[in-house]
């Protein structure tokens, strides 16, 4: 079948790919075996790929003394940090489930997914251990992150954070060090199928209930790797500054296990902040970068943003939402690199597709569909395809979807149906192949009758030139079911008013599309990849009405 978007594949990818057969493992080993060039930097610490190789078998042999099997389900506590990759790898080596477990959630949270997934380890920070007591008959493993830095940042990192005594029973808790020691040959046993057991479980953000957990098979996530890989053209003379966790289907695939499985060196950051960033990329000159619009917003608006030289970039993934037009543009500006717009989700690895790095980028647009990729825009009631420029839910085909959601079949039939990934997610597609989010199904706002999306309004309120960030959603009104309401942050030094950005929307917008509310706040709630929390905002208003 002739596609709309083949006509504008990038000159180097190739409609259908060749994917390896093997685990990622086996094409993490042949990229590292007597490799000296640096895989990891981890502030003033450099790992090469053949000691990266060591560490990861080192663990896997190791972990025996866990009692841990094939197909056991082990969650990974860590920032992005060399012990996440080591664990990561070795478990995928062992043929064990990793479960990544965002550092930032509550005790509550933690124990739902550790209980709903039967976890049967952790390895986590030392910073963590309270969050972790309870956990009784789960073994934990601690590790801190000054176990890889290099003097003196290494002590620095002890006199700051004041980590808390742990005493370590060799029952249940474990120091994660002495498991990279070797204890014996390592010996690969392929002991799951690649294509039909899960080797990541990721919990979702629980938007709808109770966190889901997507079940995603090594297969997917080799598959996943390489579009990202082929798509940004990657090799061993890039950089990739990762900043997004890698706990992330984002950070995961696009930050770790595409530059890995390409001989790339890859950047370790913690946590995103201005002036870190500023600071590793005068440092390191990274080529390419995977963020969120956030991440952009607040670099654009630092005071310090024309003191740096940002132009090592020649490719920035951007995704998880949507990117205001006016940032893309100046930031393209700003530093001469590419902003490859793109859209994924976790029940799919992530990215799926991308604006091309070579060929034609639509700005406002999420780009064309990747390698042995095929979407569609269908009516959300009746599922019938709909033509180019309608406006419907997009649903998807590709090797690398889920295989259901962990222990919980009618969540997954709502979703996956005939081979068919339904998204939730309302687009539209140009005559060209070219994809655009108009926004979440749920997040449709009705308002005496007529249709808002969000994602409309926001984009208008992003186009002033004194608002950093804005976030819009439907609230009850007795009158009109509902009303528009955005909450804006201002840019330091604004003098906009509420009435004044009112205006400004009755000027852009067509009448029912203007928030009948706005309020100014100094932030807004993000999760841990920097995404605005539509939600939360949620949580407060209706919290707020009662």
């Amino acid at each position: 079948m002739d596609y709309p978007w083949a006509k504008h594949y990038p000159p180097n990818v190739s409609l259908n790919l060749i994917y390896p057969e093997k685990s990622l493992y086996e094409l993490f080993r042949e990229k590292a075996w007597n490799n000296e060039n640096p895989a990891l930097i981890f502030f003033n610490t450099r790992i090469s790929y053949q000691k990266l190789l060591e560490y990861t078998e080192n663990l896997a042999t190791n972990l025996k003394k866990l009692n841990l099997a094939p197909g056991d389900r082990v969650g990974i506590m860590l920032p992005n940090s060399p012990q996440y990759v080591i664990v990561y790898f070795a478990l995928m080596a062992a043929g064990i489930v990793a479960v990544p477990l965002n550092p930032l959630l509550s005790e509550r949270e933690l124990r739902f997914i550790a209980d709903d997934a039967g976890v049967k380890a952790i390895f986590a920070l030392t910073l963590f251990t309270d969050k972790l007591k309870s956990f009784t008959g789960v073994k934990k493993i601690y590790t801190s992150i000054a176990d890889f830095l290099s003097f003196p940042l290494n002590l620095l990192y002890k006199l700051k954070e004041k980590e808390p005594a742990i005493s370590y029973d060799l029952k249940e808790i474990f120091a994660f060090l002495p498991f990279l020691k070797r204890t014996g040959e390592f010996t690969y046993q392929k002991t799951r199928d690649l294509k039909n057991d899960p080797a990541v479980i990721i919990y979702t953000s629980g938007t709808t209930g109770k966190p889901k957990g997507v079940m995603l098979s090594e297969y997917a996530l080799v598959v996943n790797a390489w579009h990202v890989k082929a798509w940004g053209d990657l090799t061993s003379r890039d950089i990739m500054l990762t900043i997004l966790p890698i706990f992330h289907g984002f950070g995961m695939s696009v930050g770790m296990n595409a530059p890995l499985l390409s001989g790339s060196t890859v950047v370790l950051m913690p946590r995103f902040s201005v002036e870190e960033f500023f600071k590793g990329v005068a440092k390191h000159r990274p080529t390419l970068f995977a963020g969120v619009p956030t991440m952009f917003v607040a670099m654009l608006n630092h005071k310090d943003l024309t003191k740096y030289d940002l132009s090592s970039f020649r490719g920035c993934f951007v995704g998880a939402t949507a990117m205001p037009p006016e940032v893309k543009e100046q930031f393209e500006k700003l530093t001469g690199a590419q902003i490859l717009e793109g859209y994924g989700l976790t029940e799919a690895v992530t990215a799926k597709c991308c604006n091309p790095y070579r060929g034609v980028n639509k700005t406002g647009s999420i780009g064309i569909p990747f390698p042995d990729t095929v979407m569609e825009i269908v009516d959300a009631f009746t599922g019938e395809p709909l033509p180019p420029g309608e406006i419907g839910e997009i649903r998807l085909k590709s090797p690398d979807l889920m295989l259901g959601y962990y222990q919980n079949d009618e969540a997954t039939r709502e979703v996956l149906k005939d081979g068919w990934l339904y998204t939730g997610d309302i687009g539209k597609m140009d005559e060209d192949g070219y994809f655009y989010i108009v926004d979440r199904k749920k997040d449709l706002i009705i308002t005496g009758g007529f249709n808002v999306y969000p994602r409309e309004v926001e984009d208008v309120l992003y186009s002033h030139p004194e608002v950093k960030e804005a976030c819009v959603l439907g609230v009850p009104d007795p009158y009109y079911g509902e009303i528009v309401k955005a909450y804006v942050v201002l840019k330091e030094g604004a003098k906009t008013s509420v009435e004044d950005l009112k205006a400004f929307c009755r000027e852009n917008l067509t009448h029912y599309k203007v928030p009948k509310v706005i309020e100014l706040k100094k932030d807004l709630p993000k999760s841990a990849i920097g995404k605005i929390l539509r939600r939360a905002l949620k949580e407060m208003e209706s919290e707020a009405k009662q």
